[in-house]
């Protein structure tokens, strides 16, 4: 029977709410926080804290400093960081940051940018954490709808295969030092510590080992266990993606010619900066900003739904003074540019309507408050809109009341209402050749649709687990579909899907990272290389798809120094062909657009790398009308080199003379008499190293001292030093013998 429970001490009365409490990690000292003051459980240290009566939080570290977050007397939220209860140290909004115990200050770590409303934060324990790809810490973020798992790791170049043990000092154990009598009696016996080396931590109990099992078993797919040294987030970017524990040249099976391929931010002059009052919540479904060859429209945090644009021929700071935008009237869903008219953005709005704006030549002048047009038909918010990318006038949308609907801008009408949908559309996608359209829906499932012969998907099946977001592109020809989304563990994961065969499941699928953002991501059909990176994120993957096993091959990767906002691509007639850029984008930040250049490093750039530039789609011009492909015709884009005039391909550079490969030296001493040995040295030497067609003027003369012949031979530049003694100390031997 259990013991009864009786109180030892009741502490002094706070003077307000208690809001925190916070044990000393030797467990001599306990802090309190509440409305009006920070106490400890000894008096010992008692001063003012965060001045406003919102909530706050405190905390021990170490060496004796207590940390607390909450708020000022205007209620900006304000961190504290205390020797000295009454010292306010720093004042940010943090996620992540390391104390300095020596001067006592905090330091920014990371910043984290998430999608979803946080209800609460918890630690992972340290035994818990994947040690061998660096993760030093992981928090849980309790949603209104799911935990997702925030990871941090800190790059390494030996991750995954080395412990990194200046990052792992021992830690506290799970075993008790004593009990609770023991400690009221005055007790300080500390938890003993047990080191993180996987070879080196305690093994469990038999009460343990059930549960591990049972983990075990939940990290595995298909009968292949959890490779969990890409289920972690480096320390700088917890939102972004995993730091993978192999570089891609050291993986074994197939290789990529765009394995080490270059990501590179182009020079500050191509930069437009000083941009203000960014809309940094856009829906999931919404790439967050969009670009063609001429413009960049980017969402403003700004009442009635504005939307900046900027010329990108005007690059460079913009003036403080207010901008003109577009007064979309009501907040942005989603936007797109049309691909075959620069000047025209659609957008989708919270009121369920498609606006259509016109943007003058030359770029906005003064703020446009009448679209084009609008179109009405959806009774609920709008999630996504795609143009199609052959027909021109023809757009694709999906919103909150489980339709898909498609729209003639010509006639200004709705022309298809497909449905099927049993929950949100996370994504919709256009095959190549325009015939087809895909869905990627929360409910579980992957659909395509044939939308001029049936309302009804022709395929469907299962999609990914989680339900967090996803993201669908055709690739391999339209063989194939990727789905970017997230499994039951909430971790990000790349899905491949047959085209033809949707029922059967995935064909393929490779983990990327835990991170809350969805992977958006860019295919580029001409290398079947796709770019991907999440909003918040610093990492952009890069994989080349292929229609065979083993299906994804990984790249390269590209870091920008602070959390981006999102990647968009311009065409590839953008891209800088002599310096070998196969793609290139902009890439959106807090304050700025910067283009990124992702380069294939070749050794012979004066040559035109055709190998990497087949003909590309002249995909800005449409191949037919919207009422032409709805009458049920078909078209293709017309395709163009992208060979500069001046340079000759690769494929038809002159060869090289083959150099010829000599046997070792060893092989004329095998079994042969000394004149043999001699002879047949001597000659291979010579023909390595001269030139026979221009013979010495000694060498036609009989009876030349063969020390005579070397060291002329040496003067001619046609033998290096240690070829000339070794050719000496024979000849030497030779005279011998």
């Amino acid at each position: 029977m259990a013991s009864p429970l009786c109180l030892l001490a009741a502490l002094e009365q706070h003077g307000d709410q208690m809001q925190s409490l916070s044990w000393k990690r030797d467990g001599s000292l306990l802090a309190s926080s509440c409305k009006v003051r920070l106490d400890s459980a000894t008096s010992k240290l008692q001063g003012s804290s965060l001045q406003s009566n919102k909530d706050s939080r405190i905390l021990w570290a170490k060496d004796d400093l207590l940390v607390t977050t909450g708020f000022d007397m205007v209620r900006n939220f304000e961190d504290l960081e205390v020797k000295n209860p009454d010292s306010t140290i720093n004042k940010t909004v943090i996620d992540c940051f390391e104390i300095s115990s020596s001067d006592p200050s905090v330091s920014q770590v990371s910043h984290c940018l998430l999608d979803n409303s946080t209800r609460g934060v918890a630690m992972v324990p340290k035994m818990a954490l994947d040690v061998m790809s660096c993760e030093v810490m992981r928090v849980l973020q309790l949603t209104d709808s799911c935990v997702v798992p925030i990871s941090y790791q800190v790059p390494r170049k030996n991750s995954g295969y080395e412990f990194q043990e200046d990052l792992y000092p021992d830690t506290a154990g799970t075993s008790p030092a004593m009990s609770a009598e023991e400690w009221w009696q005055g007790g300080n016996k500390q938890v003993e510590k047990v080191s993180l080396h996987p070879d080196k931590r305690p093994k469990p109990s038999a009460k343990q080992l059930p549960a591990m099992k049972d983990k075990a078993s939940e990290g595995s797919k298909d009968g292949h266990p959890r490779d969990s040294s890409t289920s972690s987030s480096p320390l700088s970017t917890p939102s972004s993606s995993a730091v993978p524990s192999r570089s891609p040249s050291s993986t074994s099976g197939p290789t990529s010619k765009f394995r080490h391929i270059q990501g590179t931010v182009k020079h500050k002059d191509t930069h437009i900066t000083n941009i203000r009052g960014l809309n940094l919540t856009t829906p999931g479904e919404c790439d967050g900003f969009c670009v063609n060859r001429q413009r960049v429209a980017v969402p403003l945090a700004i009442s009635g739904g504005q939307i900046a644009v900027f010329e990108r021929s005007q690059p460079g700071k913009l003036l403080d003074a207010s901008l003109p935008t577009i007064q979309n009237s009501v907040n942005v869903a989603d936007f797109a540019w049309d691909p075959f008219d620069s000047q025209r953005l659609a957008v989708a709005g919270d009121d369920a309507k498609i606006r259509v704006w016109r943007v003058p030549e030359g770029g906005l002048k003064e703020t446009l408050t009448e679209p084009e047009l609008i179109l009405q038909g959806h009774t609920e918010k709008i999630y996504s809109i795609k143009f199609h990318p052959l027909a021109s006038n023809l757009l694709v949308s999906s919103s909150y009341d489980l339709s898909v609907r498609l729209w003639n801008l010509e006639s200004r009408e709705q022309v298809k209402l497909l449905t099927g949908h049993q929950d949100q559309v996370f994504g919709v996608a256009w095959s190549p050749d325009g015939k087809l359209l895909a869905t990627v829906c929360k409910d579980g499932k992957v659909r395509i649709y044939d939308p001029r012969r049936s309302t009804e998907p022709v395929q469907e099946g299962p999609g990914p687990e989680g339900h967090r977001g996803a993201r669908v592109v055709w690739v391999c020809d339209g063989k194939y579909l990727l789905v970017s989304g997230f499994d039951s563990r909430s971790e990000r994961v790349l899905y491949l899907y047959s085209a033809e065969s949707l029922s059967s499941g995935v064909v393929a699928s490779i983990p990327v990272n835990v991170s809350p953002s969805t992977l958006i991501p860019f295919y580029d059909p001409d290398t079947s290389v796709v770019i991907l990176t999440g909003k918040g994120d610093t990492r952009v993957y890069i994989y080349e798809v292929a229609p065979e096993e083993p299906y994804f091959i990984e790249c390269s990767s590209f870091n920008s120094p602070e959390p981006h906002k999102g990647l968009a691509f311009l065409p590839k007639t953008e891209c800088n062909v002599p310096d070998v850029e196969i793609a290139v984008g902009l890439m959106l930040a807090k304050t700025t657009i910067e283009p990124v250049a992702f380069r294939v490093p070749r050794v012979k750039k004066e040559f035109f790398q055709d190998d990497l530039y087949p003909d590309t789609a002249v995909w800005w011009e449409s191949a037919l009308t919207a009422s032409a492909w709805l009458s049920g015709s078909n078209g293709q884009h017309k395709k163009i080199s992208l060979k500069p005039k001046d340079m000759t391909p690769l494929s038809e550079a002159p060869k090289e003379a083959p150099v010829r490969k000599y046997l070792p030296s060893s092989v004329y001493l095998e079994e042969k008499t000394d004149e043999q040995k001699k002879e047949e040295l001597l000659s291979a030497m010579v023909a390595k190293l001269g030139n026979m067609d221009d013979p010495l003027p000694q060498e036609s003369f009989q009876g030349v001292d063969e020390d005579e012949w070397v060291s002329v031979r040496l003067q001619k530049g046609r033998m290096n030093f240690s070829v000339y003694k070794a050719l000496h100390k024979f000849l030497k031997w030779k005279k011998k013998k």
